[in-house]
């Protein structure tokens, strides 16, 4: 069975709505956001990233002649539903204010106050499995810019720090034709120590001690990857569908950047011509799983074993 409650106030995020089945919970702000601000299984550690105080807000004149005076973006931490293509400021818009939702069985939708700035409304639905460790999040942006817009939705989840992300690549066999495409950033090192490109994975360390930051992304065609923290393994899948129509980044349909702070594990939608008034909508699947026993991140055999168990 589902239960939600009200949280009064959480860390530095207010109120939040907790929705629950008995194995897992995620909080969702409602004073701001709306940000999934907590994922993991009921009473244990949180998957994403709950330090508001890390991030520091960002601003400036071109961003306050947008926004208003005062105005300023933070990251906060959580899972967060974006636009491409990014753009500064436009794409960062503050997430500010007050979260309208309601209650629909074991499904929950979060309603944003609307985006007059830059053309857009966001709607979150978070729908959790009756017993199991599942939760479909399902993100929808509405173009209310008065002219069509050509844009893709994109899925930001940050996550909490000392993990390693597991990438699993391009498999099949294209013959004398490439089979992935992989986008690297400008302040990317690829001798970087926290990348290890294998046969099957490409894995990414989250290092708290790190001084640069670096930020990859990859056109998965099976759609699935896993963050493990510790002793859980946060699973996110989502529909790729490559080769019918374009992603963004070079054909990303998944992306990563990490500093010293957290990582963050992002999916993109395709990019869609959306008519004024008309919505693209773009969902995740979220699963968490215990790590059935030591892995070696370094190692592809390894890292199969333990997702075979899973």
């Amino acid at each position: 069975m589902v239960n939600v409650s009200i949280i009064e106030s959480y860390k530095k995020y207010g109120k939040c709505v907790c929705i629950s089945n008995g194995v897992i919970e995620a909080y969702v702000t409602v004073d701001l956001g709306p940000r999934i601000i907590r994922f993991g299984f009921v009473g244990q550690q949180n998957i994403l990233n709950d330090h508001r105080e890390k991030f520091s807000p960002l601003t400036d004149e071109k961003y306050e002649a947008l926004f208003g005076k005062g105005k300023a973006w933070e990251s906060m931490g959580g899972h967060r539903v974006w636009v491409t293509p990014e753009s500064y400021p436009e794409t960062y818009t503050p997430d500010d204010k007050s979260v309208t939702y309601s209650v629909n069985d074991d499904s929950v939708v979060f309603t944003s106050v609307e985006e007059p700035e830059v053309g857009k409304a966001k709607t979150l639905t978070v729908k959790m499995a009756p017993e199991a460790a599942e939760m479909t999040v399902k993100m929808n942006v509405k173009n209310i810019s008065g002219a069509k817009r050509e844009f893709s939705v994109w899925a930001i989840s940050v996550c909490e720090a000392g993990g390693n992300l597991i990438i699993p690549m391009n498999t099949n066999d294209t013959g004398l034709l490439h089979n992935r495409s992989i986008s690297v950033w400008p302040y990317t090192d690829l001798s970087d120590k926290r990348i290890r490109f294998g046969a099957k994975y490409a894995v990414i360390k989250q290092d708290v001690n790190a001084t640069t930051p670096l930020k990859i992304g990859f056109d998965l065609n099976k759609g699935v990857v896993h963050y493990v923290l510790g002793d859980d393994i946060f699973t996110k899948r989502y529909n790729a569908k490559h080769g019918e129509l374009p992603y963004p980044d070079g054909n990303c349909s998944f992306e990563t950047y990490t500093d010293n702070v957290m990582i963050e594990v992002e999916t993109l939608s395709a990019i869609k011509a959306v008519e004024n008034g008309d919505c693209h909508e773009y969902t995740e699947y979220w699963s968490l799983d215990k790590k059935p026993g030591e892995v070696d991140f370094n190692s592809d055999a390894s890292i199969d074993e333990m997702l075979s168990k899973m």
